[in-house]
């Protein structure tokens, strides 16, 4: 026998054997993607398709009318890829496919299909009480973590209730405080969102919800962040246990209320929050251990007595709020506010979101028990593209430019070029803390998200993240933007901005944030240089994670209602527009200066930067309820902060009911604003009202960031 022959056929047959491989694994891997649902409007039939699986044998198919239906049934066997259900369901999104071949079984539904992976449906019609609760206690170890794990996960996920029938509810029973075994709670971890499918918040019952605190043994929740909860009736225990980016929206609160931890034995405390829209009915809650929060437009029972918290407690457009005093500031009205658009089920069984109208001076909750609100509604699936993690800035932005809104599903989005939201009345709207994230490309140097200067566009719900250097990560407009948008301003809610806490590579962003436009609103904001991370910190950690400022805004008439602005390296918040309003506003400077010479302003004459800077070329301005704490921890012993806001002496300029103290770290804040008011080193220090009673700062150009808002081989209309 020829040897060169035989080897030559062995290492052919080798090769082809390697090559049927591969095909087959890409065979196994196109199949996986076409698993595919369709729903035939006119002969109401529902058609399978999906890929092979399982060793042999026909398929069986049975149905339930939602995931974790208690009964599914079964409806027929195949030996084909491809099943008719003839006679569905009547809701078309009550059908739950389980295709089963051998020992497998894979599961098809149309919300699957629309929402993809990482959104988790629940159904009381077809469900016990208990299955929602019992799954995501299932889920916590491994999605939403509670551990310290959990606050870098790229996870995320959203759970949706949908609206109870018959006098039902999601509760399973339970007794005891929120945390208790007995209490059979919901708990919420990091990247989650709990949100309620029906048009009101009594639509969708839950028993017990909590937040557990991963610090100090779950008394110290300054580190519980990234959760949000909306439109639910929470029937008897709500432990909403959060700081920062974490909101709670349009909720109705039957029992007892509390913000701070009911888990571990001492020194509860927690870094602030938000909550709006919400009504509370039987027991007026309890902030006791909150350093600071903003509570907008939300009602309590009868009383004025304080509801807790230690610093900086703002209440606007509330209802029965606390009688005004060093630490609490009661706001009559809010002066125009517009909702967070959600998603519901309309009265056609079809996914709406609700996109609320703008009100002016307004006092209370937008809902009542029979009225959704002022607003519109507009249908999911006709007039918005649902995004899903894996998709493209360039697929989001074809959409865009196609007139479509964009909902984001949970996930990790990684771009290479912004978002652009370049069209009047467009809209973004994040679930489950999704968050889009710059790449480290060379193709990227401008940020996550621009939004042009057109009026009615809503920004909502998004992290934005980078592991590249950028000018930005969301910007609003350009610095020659001039229109007038106070008919129907632009609205920022629900808004993320991190730098650093994970990325290995160094990064410099010049702004979080740029708001160039006129009459933008925002609403609620966390721009955060991570001060902890899963990276080393210290000295290493300020020239890692570079980022000058959270805040920028040289747009005039901008008005913000709870903004959170934390350890950026120079002017936290700079205001350079006129007419500008901000209502609460919380801060640490970074706690990883390494020396007083590389962190002074002003030509070095100014010992650290101011956390809130209004420059001194504006006429008029006015913001209330503000706290900085100082935590100099990671520098040589010997860095301090000079002021903690600065405002010029003009008539016009007020900034009222400010606070300073020290929470760690050797160095302090020397006064509260522009010289005056006192330091941290001898304890709190408040300033009821400035109105040019102290030193003007020096007048000093500002380092703005590059003008160039988008690449230039992306069209822009």
């Amino acid at each position: 026998m020829n040897v060169k022959l035989f080897w030559s056929t062995i290492i052919l047959f080798f090769c082809l054997l390697i090559y049927s491989s591969i095909c087959n694994a890409e065979s196994r891997s196109l199949n996986q993607s076409t698993n595919k649902i369709t729903y035939n409007q006119k002969n109401k039939t529902i058609t399978l398709r999906w890929s092979e699986f399982g060793e042999s044998g026909d398929y069986t198919i049975s149905r339930g009318g939602s995931r974790l239906a208690n009964n599914f049934i079964n409806i027929g066997k195949t030996s084909k890829l491809t099943f008719k259900d003839k006679k569905p369901n009547q809701n078309k999104y009550e059908n739950y496919y389980k295709i089963t071949r051998g020992s497998e079984s894979i599961l098809i539904s149309l919300e699957n299909e629309i929402f993809g992976d990482n959104v988790y449906f629940y159904d009381r019609k077809y469900e016990h009480a208990s299955t929602a609760q019992q799954e995501m206690k299932a889920h916590f170890p491994f999605i939403g973590m509670g551990g310290t794990n959990g606050e870098w996960t790229t996870k995320r996920q959203a759970y949706y209730f949908k609206p109870n029938i018959d006098g039902q509810s999601y509760d399973p029973g339970g007794s005891g405080s929120a945390s208790s075994e007995s209490a059979n709670s919901i708990e919420l971890g990091f990247y989650s969102h709990i949100g309620g499918l029906g048009k009101l918040p009594t639509d969708v019952k839950l028993g017990s919800l909590f937040t557990r605190p991963h610090l100090s043994g779950g008394a110290n929740a300054t580190c519980t962040f990234w959760r949000s909860v909306e439109n639910l009736f929470v029937m008897r225990a709500f432990a909403w246990t959060v700081s920062q980016s974490t909101s709670a929206r349009r909720m109705q609160i039957e029992s007892s209320s509390k913000f701070i931890s009911d888990i571990g034995h001492t020194n509860f405390w927690g870094s602030g929050g938000y909550i709006a829209d919400s009504y509370f009915t039987s027991i007026r809650p309890n902030w006791g251990g909150q350093q600071q929060w903003y509570t907008r437009n939300s009602s309590f029972p009868n009383g004025t007595d304080r509801m807790g918290g230690s610093y900086n407690m703002v209440w606007q457009g509330c209802i029965n709020p606390p009688t005004a005093d060093s630490i609490n500031t009661p706001i009559t009205k809010t002066p125009i506010v517009r909702e967070k658009p959600f998603l519901f089920i309309g009265d056609d069984g079809e996914y709406k979101v609700f996109v609320p109208a703008w009100q002016q001076d307004r006092v209370g909750v937008s809902w009542d028990s029979k009225d959704i609100g002022k607003g519109v509604v507009q249908d999911l699936l006709t007039q918005w593209y649902v995004a899903k993690e894996g998709d493209t800035e360039m697929e989001i932005n074809a959409a865009l430019k196609a007139g479509k809104n964009i909902f984001f599903t949970p996930g990790h989005y990684s771009l290479n070029a912004p978002i652009q939201v370049n069209r009047k009345n467009a809209i973004l709207l994040g679930a489950g803390i999704a968050s889009v994230t710059l790449e480290p490309t060379a193709n990227n140097k401008w940020g996550c998200i621009y939004v042009d200067d057109q009026d009615g566009i809503i920004v909502a719900g998004l992290l934005m993240d980078s592991f590249n250097s950028t000018t930005y990560q969301i910007r609003v407009g350009n610095r020659d933007s001039q229109s007038n948008h106070s008919e129907n301003p632009i609205l920022l809610t629900d808004i993320t901005c991190r730098v650093g806490g994970v990325q290995a590579n160094d990064i410099q962003i010049h702004s979080s944030m740029e708001i160039n436009s006129n009459n933008v609103i925002g609403d609620h904001f966390w721009l955060w240089r991570a001060d902890h991370g899963s990276q080393p910190g210290g000295k290493k950690r300020w020239t890692r994670d570079r980022s000058k400022n959270g805040l920028i805004v040289s747009g005039d008439d901008v008005t913000l209602y709870g903004l959170f602005a934390e350890h950026h390296q120079e002017y936290e918040v700079l205001w350079l527009g006129e007419r500008g309003r901000t209502f609460f506003f919380q801060n640490e400077p970074p706690y990883d200066a390494p020396n007083q010479e590389e962190w002074s302003s002003q030509n070095n004459r100014v010992k650290g930067f101011a956390a809130f800077k209004v420059a001194n070329s504006v006429k008029e301005h006015h913001s209330i309820g503000m706290g900085s704490y100082a935590v100099f921890t990671g520098t040589d012993g010997n860095v301090n902060k000079d002021n903690a806001f600065e405002a010029p002496n003009t008539p016009n300029v007020k900034l009222g009911k400010m606070v300073i103290t020290k929470f760690a770290g050797p160095g302090n804040i020397l006064n509260v604003i522009n010289g005056i008011g006192g330091t941290t080193k001898t304890g709190v220090k408040r300033v009821e009202l400035y109105n040019s009673n102290g030193t003007q700062p020096f007048d000093e150009e500002f380092s703005l960031p590059d003008k160039e808002s988008y690449p230039s081989y992306i069209e822009m209309n």
